[in-house]
């Protein structure tokens, strides 16, 4: 009887030793497609309704509502940015490199055929210089930010009863943002190669603002491929461990969100474009806490998670829409003009006189 309840007690042990580790998606391109706000000249849409953010709330009354539409970005693949480093930053780098939606083809043979992904174009140096570039969504992905729909002017609507329920946030489920996260032990990458030699990480932020990047391996290859990284830290063997114990509140629930891909060149390596793809990034985690379902809603009672995650948003806002502001009054003051007027009435006459003087 002694040995079968030392033998029930050893099950019971590492099942639970066992039951916290979980696979969660962080982030799915796929899930990223331009679906409300139609732009006026193409008709086309222009940004994605789960993910589209209003800054307009941080801008002053001298802008006018035109101004405002435009504070609405998302993380829509082509509002991704290209952050260049010093040695890889010149004038036809930053006017080149972009990130577009990459149509997969219905015929391919991956689960995603026929969705769209993340492309990616770098031009980076062709001198011998080591070079590397970020590839940042527009903005720092919110976390506690409340999950609610948004209309096909991006205009967030109420949150219903059971989204309230649902206890998660809007960039939760493959949006950028995962939460009760404890240590990370495995990170998973599926992207395309195009036998470039270069290195690819991993941009990850914890609660504590703290920003980590992790080597998934060079890109050195042809075809989709998952890059793993596995922590080499991690301890399989509870006994090993260190136990730490972290007040829960008001440090929060512990997350890690989305920051980026950051690709690395070589100095010694061909220079030029690169083109990457990218459809997802995954990890494996130990759970922070069992269970995030508390008898007393702290947050509710002090609000201290949401008078720090609000001062931390605000300040996003107002860095963000000063930028997408500065960026329509350039788009303003832009040359349109393809070509000079005809002086002479008739444009063949120009035409002729132009040609006449490239040749001279």
């Amino acid at each position: 009887m002694k040995r079968t309840l030392t033998l029930l007690a050893s099950v019971l042990l590492l099942a639970g030793s066992l039951s916290f580790a979980d696979e969660a998606m962080l982030i799915d391109f796929t899930l990223l497609d331009q679906d409300c706000i139609q732009d006026e000249n193409t008709g086309k849409n222009t940004q994605n309704k789960r993910t589209v953010m209003d800054f307009s709330v941080a801008a002053g009354a001298t802008f006018t509502e035109d101004q405002k539409n435009l504070m609405k970005t998302s993380l829509a693949l082509p509002e991704w940015e290209i952050d260049l480093n010093s040695s890889a930053r010149n004038v036809t780098s930053i006017a080149e490199s972009k990130v577009v939606a990459a149509p997969v083809k219905d015929s391919a043979k991956v689960p995603f055929a026929g969705k769209n992904v993340m492309g990616v174009r770098v031009i980076f140096p062709t001198i011998a210089a080591n070079a590397n570039a970020k590839i940042v969504p527009p903005f720092d992905i919110p976390a506690y930010e409340p999950l609610a729909d948004a209309d096909d002017n991006g205009v967030r609507q109420e949150p219903s009863d059971e989204q309230k329920a649902s206890g998660k946030t809007l960039f939760e489920d493959g949006y950028g943002l995962v939460k009760n996260v404890g240590t990370v032990k495995s990170i998973a990458v599926t992207t395309m190669g195009m036998n470039y030699p270069h290195g690819l990480y991993v941009l990850l932020k914890d609660n504590d603002n703290i920003e980590r990047r992790y080597f998934m391996g060079y890109l050195a290859f042809d075809g989709w491929k998952t890059l793993v990284w596995n922590n080499p830290q991690y301890i399989t063997e509870i006994r090993q461990r260190e136990i730490r114990v972290y007040p829960i509140y008001p440090r929060g629930l512990p997350f890690v969100k989305f920051c980026g891909f950051q690709v690395t060149r070589d100095a010694a390596h061909i220079g030029d474009n690169y083109i990457g793809y990218f459809k997802d990034v995954k990890i494996i985690y130990d759970k922070a806490l069992l269970t995030s379902d508390r008898d007393i809603a702290d947050e509710d009672l002090w609000g201290i998670i949401t008078k720090k995650e609000t001062a931390r948003q605000y300040a996003e806002m107002q860095r963000f829409g000063n930028v997408q502001v500065n960026r329509y009054l350039e788009k303003e003051k832009m040359a349109t003009e393809e070509s000079f007027s005809d002086s002479l009435g008739d444009g063949a006459s120009a035409q002729k006189n132009q040609g006449q003087a490239a040749n001279n």
